[in-house]
């Protein structure tokens, strides 16, 4: 089931970013930052009466002349059309109706996504009602009066939000086939591996930089298994700026995750493990998906009997935070190891999907308190009542305590690690839950 995508739109300074973070500020969860990830406030996780959703802000590096503003925005709106489920188009009723308005309105009204359209900055709705409705005229529906640094009318801009989301999103079509997103930076040799599990290069490949086109789903058999691969290679963009090229990466690498059960994520060899890698790497953490890390062109590095020993170190060091992870050493170019692949990629797929029976789990958390005391602080020792299994992809456990504040997270981690000695879960990351119980018996 994947979340839906919103993205945010608009010129400079109409307060895209004020809104992106009294979203992210008040009412969103923020995951936890997870130790070695840097989190780019790209996109984040919103959660509205029943309804959660993935919110992304396309903006970027703001350019200060006129028709640059212009071609910027097409370009985000081209973004969130490319990858969003909504669109909210954001206007300023202090600057009124501008041109380039109702260029972007023109380009999402075409493109048939639901479009949200928000005017902000109304900080009296009796001051400036009449200036709200001027923007009735950009044809793409019925504007919403909010102040995101006043957080007034924000309730209402996400009731026409989640209006908008599409129905079927829980009921995805192929559902049992496997979805395998396969995400990595520019130049890692993303395409080279579909194009050699399709068999036939259905994805395009050029070596010239530039070429751009949209993630494509590709179904692949294997073994009289079908997958499918959500690719997301393409990112290279002509002349663009380093960074922006690295922002839109990351947004197509999210909403590619939020789609997969495992993620395959691509690094070279002959470069090493980079901080970008870890970026990437951590998008699917966050979301708790499989995670395969797949170390390509490995044929092109000189090897000695030490070789695999130091690329395992050098990434298991740099991906600290996710232990768990799969590696494989491939090489798309020539084939070599894919069928190692889909041998890990069912594997992690049984993984993310495994229950423990609760018996079961309980046998290992009583051998494990009895090995390590359960920690304890101010003369209070935390108890452990019993745990179980509420849920799967990633697989996901209850603890039930006697007090919260007492479950230190180094003793969830070492629980973490009795649980996957005993069975495995290689591949996918675990949640654990504490809860509190009372004091009875």
């Amino acid at each position: 089931m994947s979340k839906p995508v919103v993205a945010i739109v608009g010129r400079p300074n109409v307060g895209k970013s004020t809104l992106f973070n009294a979203l992210a500020g008040e009412m969103i969860s923020i995951v936890k930052d997870t130790p070695g990830v840097t989190r780019d406030r790209i996109y984040a996780d919103v959660t509205w009466l029943d309804k959660s959703f993935t919110l992304i802000d396309t903006g970027g590096i703001e350019p200060d002349s006129g028709d640059i503003i212009l071609s910027q925005m097409r370009e985000q709106a081209q973004i969130a059309i490319d990858t969003a489920d909504v669109i909210v188009f954001i206007t300023d009723v202090q600057q009124g109706l501008v041109d380039s308005d109702a260029k972007v309105a023109d380009m999402l009204r075409r493109s048939q996504k639901p479009v949200v359209l928000v005017v902000n900055k109304v900080d009296s709705v009796q001051k400036y009602m009449m200036d709200v409705y001027e923007f009735y005229n950009l044809g793409i529906g019925e504007p919403v009066a909010i102040s995101a640094a006043n957080r007034t009318g924000i309730g209402d801009m996400l009731d026409e939000i989640i209006k908008e989301f599409p129905e079927d999103l829980d009921a995805e079509e192929d559902d049992d086939i496997p979805k395998v997103a396969v995400v990595g930076k520019p130049n890692v040799g993303k395409s080279s591996l579909i194009n050699k599990l399709l068999g036939e290069d259905r994805v395009i490949v050029s070596d010239t930089a530039g070429t751009t086109r949209d993630a494509v789903d590709a179904k692949v058999k294997w073994k009289d298994r079908e997958y499918i691969f959500i690719d997301t290679a393409g990112l290279r963009r002509k002349g663009k700026i380093k960074e922006e090229i690295e922002r839109y990466s990351v947004i197509r690498t999210v909403t590619a995750v939020e789609r997969a059960d495992v993620v395959v994520v691509v690094i070279d060899a002959t470069e090493g493990v980079t901080e970008q890698d870890a970026k990437i790497a951590g998008i699917a953490h966050e979301r708790g998906k499989g995670v395969i890390i797949a170390v390509n062109k490995w044929d092109a590095v000189e090897k000695d009997d030490k070789t695999i020993y130091k690329h395992t170190n050098r990434i298991r060091e740099v991906l600290a935070y996710m232990p768990y992870a799969e590696l494989v050493f491939i090489s798309a170019k020539s084939g070599q190891r894919l069928p190692k692949l889909f041998e890990t990629i069912d594997a992690v797929i049984e993984n993310q999907t495994l229950r423990i029976q609760t018996g079961v789990l309980n046998e290992i958390l009583s051998e494990a308190v009895a090995m390590q005391q359960p920690p304890s602080d101010r003369g209070k020792r935390l108890k452990i009542f019993y745990m179980t299994q509420v849920g799967v992809k990633p697989p996901t456990f209850v603890i039930f305590v006697n007090d919260k504040e007492l479950m230190h997270f180094s003793y969830t981690r070492y629980i973490e690690n009795k649980v996957r000695d005993a069975f495995g879960f290689r591949g996918t990351s675990l949640k654990f839950i504490i809860r509190e119980r009372g004091e009875k018996s």
